[in-house]
């Protein structure tokens, strides 16, 4: 009973301690980051686990400071305009409020940055979704020579969970934001760990080239590594980089098939729908964004509302055989989604809030570095896909911007003070 008693009494102290209730709401979206790569559920239930435990020293007064700032306020105001929409929307109303789902996980962009603004784990998180990324990769790989292995039947080849676009963008994207680590790490002369960050780099890219990979990371990531060695390379290094690239990518070219016959769908594909009316990737794609076009001329200011894409698709699919009796619920391009449903004011507030998360990450330093790459990726990545509303991809997008995007609201009064100081000294 002596032993007992201060133990709970430690327990309570540690009930009562808002630092404790901190550092379990960063271990719960550690674990988000975790399982992110692998699951959709486990994702939920971390994050509904970590609001939880935010919830008993929730400063409200603080959070709405917080929600008033651009980045904040814009992916809020875009949920509400989804939940507004099915006002207006004429589709059955199991199918409205399915498809204001994919925009909730917009909430969280304020929620992480009220929260990582009062930690100092960010880091943590992001490291926690790369390790995750290199066991995926591992794992596919095995899958790849070994397909009983994979933990989903019918997986595709070298995809041991969800599918080849998820797994390229999240392969993609922590090879591209490595690259600025190791660069200050051998600015630094510390080669060993650039190294080894290096080989974690060349894992991703030769997993992409030789086992599974998406047409549109293929499209991106040429787009990302551009911004980078415009920030952060000198134009000669860029030129001898792109030139190594250039080689590297023949080879790859030459020795992958593959990543050969990935490239080359992109005009079979084309020519396929295009003489033969054939239902394939691109030719869908280009008959979702003509008759989305034309779907936003019938209402072009507030859309057809929350919930409509699926109706209209049916009813121009009519009579119609190949890839025009198509019917979708998702055009698979963000503007054109958002805008047959809730017109040019929903890609007004898409779009600012695209170009407020851009400009926040215009600082320098690792958080910015991978803020911007989020941005970036998502809005490219967008062009042929919604990847906004779409779980990984959204996940991803809520929480780098989420993350480091506190980081650089946390800096930012501190710089300004720093600022203040010097000009009145």
């Amino acid at each position: 009973m002596a032993a007992q008693g201060p133990v709970s009494a430690q327990l309570l102290r540690r009930w009562r301690d808002p630092a404790a209730w901190v550092a379990t709401t960063d271990v719960f979206f550690i674990l988000v980051a975790v399982s992110l790569p692998w699951s959709t559920s486990l994702v939920a239930i971390f994050a509904v686990a970590a609001l939880i435990t935010m919830a008993p020293f929730f400063d409200a007064k603080t959070f709405l400071e917080i929600l008033k700032r651009p980045v904040s306020f814009l992916p809020v105001a875009l949920f509400l305009l989804a939940a507004a929409g099915t006002l207006w929307s004429d589709a059955p109303w199991g199918e409205r409020f399915y498809s204001v789902g994919p925009a909730a996980k917009l909430l969280m962009v304020p929620v992480l940055f009220y929260h990582f603004e009062r930690t100092a784990r960010g880091l943590q998180v992001f490291v926690a979704f790369l390790v995750s990324c290199v066991l995926l990769m591992a794992m596919s790989w095995l899958v790849a020579f070994d397909p009983h292995l994979a933990l989903k039947p019918g997986a595709e080849y070298g995809v041991p969970v969800k599918n080849y676009i998820d797994q390229s963008q999240e392969f993609a994207l922590c090879a591209v934001v490595l690259a600025y680590p190791v660069i200050s790490l051998l600015r630094a002369g510390r080669p060993v760990a650039a190294l080894l960050l290096s080989a974690i780099i060349l894992g991703f890219l030769v997993n992409m080239a030789f086992v599974v990979v998406s047409r549109t990371a293929l499209v991106t990531i040429p787009v990302m590594l551009a911004v980078f060695a415009f920030l952060h390379l000198r134009w000669k290094t860029s030129v001898i980089i792109f030139c190594a690239a250039l080689a590297l990518s023949a080879l790859a070219f030459t020795a992958s098939p593959k990543l050969r016959w990935t490239i080359e769908t992109f005009s079979r594909d084309y020519a396929l729908y295009k003489e033969e009316n054939r239902a394939t990737s691109m030719g869908l794609r280009l008959e979702y964004w003509q008759k989305s076009l034309r779907f936003i001329a019938n209402a072009p200011m507030l859309g057809h509302g929350t919930g409509s894409t699926q109706r209209l698709f049916e009813q121009a699919a009519v009579g119609r055989v190949g890839a025009a009796a198509d019917v979708v619920r998702n055009p698979h391009n963000q503007t054109l989604n958002v805008a047959i449903q809730w017109g040019v004011l929903g890609i007004i507030l898409l779009y600012a809030m695209w170009s407020s998360h851009l400009w926040l990450f215009r600082s320098d330093g690792l958080m910015a570095w991978i803020g911007l790459m989020v941005v970036v990726q998502n809005f490219f990545t967008s062009l042929f896909n919604s990847h906004i509303f779409d779980f990984n991809e959204g996940w991803m997008y809520v929480l780098g911007v989420g993350i480091a995007g506190a980081a650089m609201l946390k800096a930012r009064p501190a710089q300004s003070a720093g600022t203040s100081n010097a000009v009145q000294s």
